[in-house]
């Protein structure tokens, strides 16, 4: 399979090749994630489906953190590619696999410690508990396979690969739907079945991948390139710990509104646990984009071609646009279809449409949020990213705390709307000073 070079030829040619395998990628992974959710709600009832959104919200923390770290890796892994620098991508690959084994078993063992308590802070209510624990455990034992998949996914891209990711995902995606269908409505399993599917499922996806790099002889590692270099490891995470931060600091935010909305009862929860999945699919188009700067501004900062940088982000955010713009259609008029897809109770699918239409009208500054937040970190500069994280937990915290009892559940989404304006500008403002900083400098 073919790597792209951003670094030269045609910016739009480069940006599609990359961008389709990815967000196809992308839609499949939230494909199994509808299948959980709809087999879920179908098969086990509401609560159960509640009970699966409100372990998410938690475990975005810990997951959140450790993507953020891979992420990160990707941006020094995009940076040698573009310097065409074999020797030390080498290293930095064998440098990003110690960190992230290092992180994951720490990760796996604080979640299973702390998952109890957590969700008792959150006033999970106790008829969804059982269940949180059962799936929730689960998928903390399995945290070093998660872990794996988005190190070597973040690899392949930083090197220009988008295609692997997606033969990766489409297999494992077919694998995990069937394994839904047979461990919940054949072997009843309750919510651990499809907790265990989404683990096997990644097994697959990890070994896809591993052999994918094992094909590439110039990134080919030997035990010499395993001798840890300290600084080699800081630099590596300069970049992914701000964006590990980020990724925790926001799922605080989010933690907080989930426990909010818990206080209002089972309907808010489930209604909340389904909007939050419609907003990771119908985002996936503005994170793929933003996927796609990032190694784009990646490579070309390597090869210190600033001009290209611009122009790249210039057609991403047209991208960005274009697909909120069509994507918000769906979720404007269908909002009420989408609901009752996932929701059996009148009431929540009532809350859930709400928040759909509002959705559709803010979706424009999330897509153009992945835009310049990706591109601020893609030129090495991960603190802005982090420091808009905080923006965003600072300013959702207060809009749903004070605007639940006053707007209802809509608050929730007018939290989320104001926290992509903050951050949003925060992050244009970062990329014109480092882009301009940069020109004048080199």
């Amino acid at each position: 399979m073919e790597k792209i070079d951003f670094t030269k030829g045609s910016i739009t040619k480069s940006f599609l090749m990359f961008f389709f395998p990815m967000l196809f990628a992308n839609i499949l992974q939230q494909v199994y994630s509808f299948a959980d959710m709809i087999m879920i709600g179908k098969g086990l009832g509401d609560n159960s489906l509640a009970a699966v959104g409100n372990f998410t919200t938690f475990s975005f923390f810990l997951t959140g953190f450790i993507m953020g770290i891979t992420n990160g890796f990707s941006v020094n892994i995009s940076q040698a590619c573009g310097e065409k620098d074999f020797s030390k991508l080498k290293e930095i690959i064998a440098s990003s696999i110690t960190i992230s084994a290092v992180f994951a078993i720490l990760f796996s063992a604080i979640g299973l410690l702390l998952l109890k308590p957590i969700l008792q802070v959150m006033q999970t209510e106790d008829e969804l508990l059982n269940d949180c624990l059962a799936y929730g455990y689960i998928i903390f034992s399995g945290l070093i396979i998660t872990v794996a998949y988005n190190l070597l996914s973040s690899i392949l891209r930083g090197v220009g690969d988008s295609k692997t990711p997606l033969l990766a995902i489409g297999v494992s995606s077919a694998l995990n739907i069937i394994l839904d269908l047979l461990l919940i409505f054949l072997f009843n399993s309750g919510v651990s079945g499809p907790a265990y599917a989404t683990i096997i499922s990644q097994v697959i996806s990890v070994v896809i991948c591993y052999f994918r790099l094992q094909r590439m002889n110039e990134l080919k590692i030997n035990k010499r390139d395993f001798i840890f270099s300290f600084r080699l490891g800081m630099d590596l995470l300069k970049n992914g710990l701000p964006m590990a931060f980020m990724n925790s600091i926001t799922s605080v935010g989010c933690m907080f509104v989930q426990s909010c909305i818990n206080s209002y009862g089972i309907v808010y929860t489930s209604a909340y646990s389904v909007c939050n999945k419609y907003l990771n699919f119908f985002m996936l188009p503005g994170i793929t984009i933003g996927f796609t700067v990032s190694s784009f501004s990646g490579q070309n900062f390597g090869g210190k071609k600033f001009e290209r940088i611009h122009s790249g982000t210039k057609i991403a955010s047209i991208m960005a646009v274009f697909s909120a713009l069509l994507l918000g259609s769906i979720l404007f008029f269908c909002s009420g279809l989408l609901a009752k897809l996932m929701l059996s109770g009148q009431e929540a699918v009532e809350y859930a449409s709400i928040f759909l239409k509002f959705l559709a009208l803010f979706i424009v500054l999330l897509n153009l949020l992945f835009v310049f937040r990706s591109c601020v970190q893609g030129l090495g500069k991960p603190a802005m990213p982090m420091c808009s994280g905080i923006m965003e937990m600072i300013i959702r915290i207060p809009v749903v705390y004070f605007g639940l009892p006053l707007f209802g559940f809509a608050a929730a989404i007018y939290a989320e709307g104001l926290a992509w304006i903050g951050a949003l500008a925060l992050n244009v403002i970062s990329y014109i000073y480092f882009l301009k900083n940069l020109k004048r400098v080199n």
